[in-house]
C-alpha cells in the first residue's frame, strides 16, 4: 500500500499544474487587459479563455494517447506542455504568442484531466479509490491556492512586468513533476488489456499486493478480454447510461458558476468594493477555503460515498449562490459577499470538487475508459471554456456592472443546482468500495 500512495501522490502532482495553470492568470488578467488594450471580447477569447480551448481539445484527444502510449508517457509529456506554456506565456512580446502557449498549457491540463485519474484508479482498490483518486483533487485545489498566493506575493515585484513573474514560476514545479513521474511504472491494467504484458502487470502488481492477492487481481482484470471486441466502441447503445452519467456530472460542475468565481475572483472583489491588492489577498481566503473543505471531502469519499457528497454540496451551493445574488441584488458589500462566496467555494470542494475526478474515472469500462474519461472531460472543459469566455461582458460592460444587474447569473447557477439535486437523488448510482470489474458489470447491461 506504501507503494500505491507514493505514486498516486506523485501522479497526483498533475492536478497541482493544472489548478495553478488555470487560476494563475487572474492574478495577470488585469495588467495583460492594461498593457494590450484589448476590447471584451477579444480578451475574453484570446486571454482568458484560450487556455481553456486547449483544455478542451486537450480532454477530447486525451484518451488516445492514454490509450496507446500508456498512462505514464502521456503524463511525462503533460509535464512537459506545462513547462514550456509557463516560459513561453512568460516572455510573449504580444497578445497573440501569448494565447499560443497559454493554449498549450490548456491541452496539458485537457490530458491530464484523462490521464492521471485513470492512473490512480486503476491501481487503487474500492475501498481506498475514493481517498486516493482524490489526491488529484487535493493537489488541484493546492496548486489554486499557490497560485493566488504567488499572485499576492509578485504583485509589483516586477513593476508593469510583475505579471510575467506570476505566470512564469510555474516552470519550476512543471519541471520537479516531469522528473518525478518518470518513476512511477506503467498502469498494470493497461499492460494487460492493451500490450498484453502478463509478465509486467504482474510485476507491478506484485510491488502493490501480497503475491497471491496480485495473481487475484491479475486474473481479474484478464477477464475481461472475454468481452466481445464490440465493446472497443463507445458510443453504443450499452453504454449509454454511464455516458450520460460522465456528461451530467461534468455539466452540473460547470453550471455550479465555479469557474465563473474562481478564474475572475480579484476582478469580481474589487468591483465590489474591495481594492485591488486587497482583491488578491482575499482571493487567498478563498483558496484556503477550498483547500480544507476539499480535504475533508475527500476524506469522506469512502465513507459517505459519492453520491451522499453530491446532495451535500448541491444543498449548499443552492443557498450560498442565492445569497451572493442577493448581495448584489441589494448591494450588502464586500464583507457579505466574500462570507457567502467562500461557503459557495466551500460546498463546491466538499461535492462535485471532490467526486467529479473519481467518479468519472470509476464508471467507465476497462476497455473504453481512456476514451469515457476524455468524454467526461471534454464536456466539463467545454462548459468552462464557454463561461470564461462570456464572462468579460458582464464585467467590462460598463463601471458597476457587477453591482447593479449580474445577480440574475447567481440566481440561474442555483436553479441548476437544483436540477443537480434532484439527478443526484433519483438518478445518480453510488461506487464506493466497487472493484473497477464490479462496478462494470452494475453499470453495463449484460444484454446489449
Amino acid at each position: 500500500m506504501k507503494e500505491i500512495t507514493k505514486w498516486s501522490i506523485t501522479v497526483a502532482l498533475a492536478g497541482f499544474l493544472f489548478g495553478f495553470d488555470t487560476v494563475v492568470i487572474s492574478g495577470a488578467n488585469q495588467p495583460i487587459k492594461d498593457l494590450w488594450n484589448m476590447s471584451p471580447l477579444f480578451h475574453g477569447t484570446f486571454i482568458m479563455s484560450m487556455a481553456l480551448w486547449g483544455t478542451v481539445v486537450g480532454s477530447l484527444l486525451g484518451g488516445f494517447p492514454t490509450d496507446k502510449i500508456g498512462r505514464k508517457k502521456t503524463l511525462f509529456w503533460i509535464g512537459v506542455l506545462f513547462f514550456i506554456s509557463a516560459i513561453g506565456s512568460a516572455l510573449a512580446p504580444d497578445p497573440y504568442s501569448f494565447s499560443f502557449f497559454r493554449f498549450i498549457g490548456g491541452v496539458g491540463v485537457g490530458v491530464s484531466s484523462v490521464a492521471a485519474p485513470i492512473y490512480i484508479s486503476e491501481i487503487t482498490t474500492g475501498e481506498n479509490r475514493g481517498k486516493l483518486g482524490g489526491l488529484y483533487q487535493f493537489c488541484l485545489v493546492f496548486g489554486i491556492l499557490i497560485a493566488f498566493v504567488s499572485n499576492w506575493a509578485l504583485d509589483g515585484v516586477g513593476g508593469d512586468s510583475d505579471w510575467r513573474w506570476m505566470l512564469g514560476v510555474e516552470a519550476i514545479p512543471a519541471f520537479l513533476y516531469t522528473v518525478m513521474v518518470l518513476k512511477v511504472p506503467n498502469s498494470p491494467r493497461w499492460l494487460a488489456l492493451k500490450k498484453k504484458d502478463d509478465a509486467g502487470a504482474l510485476e507491478v502488481l506484485n510491488k502493490m499486493y501480497e503475491p497471491a492477492f496480485a495473481k487475484a487481481q491479475l486474473a481479474e482484470i484478464k477477464a475481461d478480454l472475454n468481452q466481445p471486441k464490440s465493446s472497443d466502441n463507445l458510443f453504443q447503445k450499452k453504454y449509454s447510461r454511464v455516458l450520460w452519467l460522465g456528461f451530467l456530472i461534468a455539466f452540473f460542475n460547470q453550471l455550479s458558476g465555479i469557474n465563473f468565481v474562481l478564474y475572475y475572483a480579484p476582478e469580481i472583489l474589487e468591483k465590489a468594493g474591495l481594492g485591488g491588492a486587497e482583491s488578491l489577498f482575499n482571493s487567498i481566503a478563498i483558496g484556503i477555503v477550498n483547500l480544507v473543505f476539499t480535504l475533508i471531502g475527500v476524506r469522506l469519499l469512502d465513507k459517505l460515498g459519492r453520491r451522499q457528497l453530491i446532495i451535500i454540496g448541491s444543498i449548499g451551493y443552492i443557498f450560498s449562490l442565492v445569497m451572493v445574488g442577493i448581495c448584489f441584488q441589494y448591494d450588502l458589500g464586500p464583507a457579505m459577499l466574500l462570507t457567502f462566496i467562500c461557503l459557495f467555494v466551500a460546498s463546491h470542494a466538499i461535492g462535485q470538487g471532490a467526486v467529479i475526478w473519481v467518479f468519472i474515472s470509476e464508471i467507465f469500462p476497462n476497455r473504453v475508459r481512456s476514451y469515457g474519461q476524455s468524454w467526461g472531460t471534454s464536456t466539463h472543459w467545454v462548459f468552462a471554456a464557454v463561461i470564461t469566455l462570456i464572462t468579460p461582458f458582464f464585467i467590462d460592460k460598463n463601471e458597476g456592472i457587477l453591482t447593479d444587474t449580474v445577480w440574475y447569473i447567481y440566481y440561474f447557477f442555483a436553479g441548476m443546482m437544483v436540477l443537480q439535486l434532484l439527478w443526484a437523488i433519483f438518478k445518480m448510482p453510488e461506487t464506493k468500495g466497487v472493484s473497477l470489474e464490479q462496478l462494470e458489470k452494475e453499470l453495463i447491461p449484460e444484454d446489449e
